[in-house]
């Protein structure tokens, strides 16, 4: 039996990285965590320890700062372009090559005074090849939450159900979701905001019957809006509400006093695609 090696990368992750933007009196932020993993002819260094192909990541984390500072960071997307296409074009050894970012929100207060916005992380994962480049936006932390038009019930019960099926019922989520692009010359500053507006206006306006349901409504909702997406993955914890006995206090509680559960949750996944897409280029999910 003879062992070999299989496929591998390396790389920098989590590079953190916060970018002014002194343009006059108003200024701009850009809060980034950068990861960066490339792969190619690399086999040399895990076979004998010869690392003339190796890339130092300490130089990936450099190449990230330097390329903050020139040409700049603009949008997520637009970055890690700019930091895949690098790596690929300016060695040879460098096949493959995958930035992945998070960006964190800021609000304006002033015009050099900002407020982070926690309600959700922007993500952005650019993956570059010597053939091809593929484009995959997203969001993570998007919580929402319908307080009615929720029902759930006609499910497989079996000796171990003991859950109660309910027509009026709480529905909450923190979506986390990634939308491969058809281009890769998107305008990214719309774009985004547009599938986010997508995926909120269809949890908001979908009579649910079950989560998978409203997964697949804010899938369609994406793809329907916005012509330069090829397929959304939803991931969808169902952060359960739980009704209150308030019996013992001789009260009544008609769905509005509840206990909010932490752990073990739901979780839905799903995919939502056009039937006519090319494939991907490289695995994708998270």
């Amino acid at each position: 039996m003879a062992i070999v090696l299989g496929e591998n990368r390396y790389g920098k992750a989590e590079v953190r990285l916060v970018r002014v933007s002194r343009d006059g009196e108003t200024h701009t932020l850009a809060d980034l965590n950068v990861s960066v993993a490339l792969s190619g002819d690399l086999a040399a260094t895990h076979l004998t320890g010869d690392n003339a192909g190796v890339l130092p990541t300490d130089t990936m984390k450099n190449t990230v700062y330097a390329f903050a500072k020139e040409p700049g960071v603009g949008e997520p997307e637009e970055f890690a372009l700019l930091l895949a296409r690098h790596f690929v074009e300016t060695h040879t050894q460098i096949r493959a090559a995958r930035v992945g970012i998070e960006s964190f929100g800021w609000e304006r207060l002033g015009p050099h005074s900002f407020r982070r916005q926690g309600d959700h992380t922007r993500t952005a994962e650019v993956t570059v090849t010597v053939e091809q480049t593929q484009v995959v936006s997203g969001v993570s932390g998007l919580t929402l939450l319908n307080a009615t038009d929720s029902e759930f019930h006609g499910y497989a019960q079996d000796r171990y159900t003991t859950l109660p099926e309910t027509t009026d019922r709480i529905l909450a989520t923190a979506v986390d979701a990634r939308w491969r692009h058809l281009r890769d010359d998107t305008d990214w500053a719309k774009s985004f905001p547009a599938a986010v507006e997508a995926l909120t206006g269809a949890f908001v306006d979908t009579y649910s019957y079950s989560l998978q349901q409203t997964l697949y409504a804010m899938g369609s909702r994406v793809l329907t809006e916005l012509p330069e997406v090829a397929e959304i993955r939803l991931a969808l914890p169902n952060k359960h509400h739980y009704l209150v006995d308030l019996s013992p206090f001789e009260l009544s509680n008609h769905n509005e006093v509840f206990i909010a559960g932490d752990r073990p949750y739901g979780l839905i996944e799903g995919t939502v695609t056009r039937d006519d897409v090319p494939p991907a280029i490289t695995e994708w999910y998270p």
